[in-house]
């Protein structure tokens, strides 16, 4: 029988497995080379590109972003989700310039090296107007992105503000301090003093989403949910969703046997 009576502790429980095997993933050890690390980052950037939606998309679900302003029901969620906006979207660099992720992300993938021709045409495509998967498309975006990029938009266009909530608080600011841990400290001992704004964007992520963002995250999606019992299981389903989508992407980076088949067989 289950003991565990926090709704936030249960759903971690419940994916526990999954979140496992995600963070054992054998990519995290298989970046050997700078050009390992090159192939990596042109396939997360695209990852990094899609988080900025999930997180707007609560912003204009939580806040009012519309003209006249009028307040929206919860000024506790309104907040939270204003706080993570402020440092995910204009955040500082090394060097205290005011920055979004993304663009730092993009600044690392330049000094390494990394060919950003992919996620640029694809933010052109979006911007000149064309839907995401024309985007995807212009972008040549290999299988495994597509399918990451498009299980955040479905979610997205759910118009479930609790289910996009959990796919942004449980398939990202939860796990990313656990998974961004296992790459930092093997690339400061490989490559040492040659990816300083990789590893600052690495540090940087762990400190805000251990510390702050995840905190907020989880109690975002306690509000959302209450104590409705189908919200909850919805946000365990997205959960389950989103780590299988971060599978196959890292699957697409690092061919070989799949963690989702691995997933199927064990449970």
């Amino acid at each position: 029988m289950n003991t565990v009576s926090d709704p936030v502790a249960f759903l971690q429980q419940e994916v526990a497995h999954t979140r496992r095997l995600l963070l054992n993933n054998s990519l995290y050890y298989r970046l050997q080379t700078l050009a390992d690390l090159r192939r990596f980052m042109e396939h997360h950037v695209f990852a990094v590109w899609d988080f900025m939606s999930l997180l707007k998309a609560l912003q204009r679900e939580l806040t009012c972003v519309k003209v006249p302003w009028v307040p929206t029901a919860n000024p506790a969620t309104r907040r939270l989700i204003n706080e993570i906006v402020l440092e995910e979207e204009s955040d500082v660099d090394l060097h205290g310039q005011p920055m979004s992720h993304f663009e730092l992300y993009v600044r690392a993938m330049e000094e390494c090296g990394a060919d950003t021709a992919p996620i640029r045409r694809l933010v052109a495509a979006v911007n000149a107007g064309r839907t995401v998967s024309q985007g995807l498309d212009a972008a040549q975006a290999p299988d495994s992105v597509r399918q990451f990029v498009e299980t955040t938009f479905a979610i997205i266009r759910s118009g479930q503000a609790h289910a996009v909530a959990a796919a942004f608080t449980f398939g990202r600011e939860d796990l990313i301090p656990a998974m961004f841990r296992q790459l930092v400290g093997e690339l400061r001992t490989r490559f040492p003093g040659q990816l300083d704004t990789f590893t600052y964007y690495l540090d940087r992520h762990i400190q805000l989403d251990e510390e702050v963002h995840a905190p907020l995250a989880q109690q975002m999606v306690r509000e959302l949910c209450a104590d409705d019992p189908d919200r909850w299981l919805d946000c365990q389903h997205v959960t389950i969703q989103c780590l299988e989508a971060r599978m196959v992407l890292w699957d697409g980076i690092s061919p070989g046997k799949s963690r989702v088949a691995q997933l199927v067989r064990t449970t």
